[in-house]
């Protein structure tokens, strides 16, 4: 297994090895490692099954079954399309995900390690491929961050709400979201996060308080809270935090949930085809000890 970091914020490409294949104990433990340095991994040029993609994720945690999953692998609720592509007539996958800067499952008592996405078929125009997936590196943003805002937040918390970010998606023109049911909106109620987490590999802070969950800053009042959560996104949209991933076929993309804000870049057309496979793996294992 060959690891070469991009050289910039995030990234690294991890070569040489067959996803398809279960991972050595040696190559499980340096890809947690180079997940925590790097935040981004790219693995090029594999070809997986749905089963075979699910059991690479299924390596580093429990996967997620996401409470609004409406296309997945058949027999695979934990696998998700997504997806602008139809058949007979009907979408294959959510056409619309991702869009917008956010961090998954901030919105769930129990928070996410990592998401997985595997590149099955990339849109192109004009030879250059489409539907980038960008990042935000918020170890970065938290040692950056002034000294008396630090202070500050020091221990605060703040409200995420799964239903901000759902119902400023089906906003959006074209999007294929119905509003969240009842018994949907009860599976993910309204949680709190610490605004500074120490990170699960690396032992680090990070900032963790996105602008498409994190609604309020807790026991604030309401101004106080609409200034600060204004001055932390507006700090984490600096540049130099900033990483962006182009896409080929084959690519199996990795990268850190709790360590990075993303957002997918929705530049093509219904009529330029998108399909990719995604796995959300949950932090249910102690890694600070299996990277020691």
């Amino acid at each position: 297994m060959r690891i070469t970091p991009t050289g910039k914020i995030l990234g690294a490409n991890i070569e040489d090895i067959d996803l398809s294949q279960p991972l050595s104990d040696q190559d499980f433990r340096q890809i947690l490692r180079a997940l925590g340095e790097y935040g981004v991994l790219c693995f090029p040029r594999q070809r997986l099954e749905a089963e075979a993609f699910a059991r690479f994720g299924a390596t580093f945690g429990e996967l997620e079954i996401n409470v609004a999953n409406l296309f997945h692998e058949p027999g695979l609720p934990q696998v998700m399309v997504l997806s602008n592509m139809t058949r007979d007539g009907k979408p294959v996958g959510l056409g619309d995900a991702g869009q917008g800067w956010h961090t998954d499952m901030s919105y769930s008592k129990d928070i996410a390690l990592a998401n997985v996405l595997y590149a099955i078929k990339v849109p192109v125009r004009d030879g250059r491929p489409l539907g980038d997936t960008q990042f935000r590196n918020m170890h970065a943003a938290y040692e950056d961050l002034p000294a008396d805002i630090k202070r500050r937040l020091a221990g605060k918390t703040a409200t995420h709400d799964f239903a901000k970010f759902w119902d400023m998606m089906r906003a959006r023109p074209g999007s294929q979201r119905g509003p969240l049911t009842p018994e949907q909106r009860s599976k993910k109620p309204p949680v709190s996060q610490p605004i500074f987490l120490e990170h699960p590999i690396t032992g680090r802070n990070i900032l963790y308080c996105n602008p498409g969950y994190a609604m309020r800053i807790d026991g604030l009042p309401e101004a106080e809270s609409n200034e600060l959560l204004e001055l932390l996104f507006a700090h984490q949209e600096k540049e130099k935090y900033f990483y962006a991933h182009r896409w080929s076929e084959g690519d199996v993309l990795m990268w850190d949930n709790i360590g990075t804000v993303h957002n997918a870049v929705p530049d093509y057309r219904p009529t330029e085809p998108r399909y990719i496979r995604r796995v959300q793996v949950m932090a249910t294992r102690d890694y600070a000890r299996l990277v020691a």
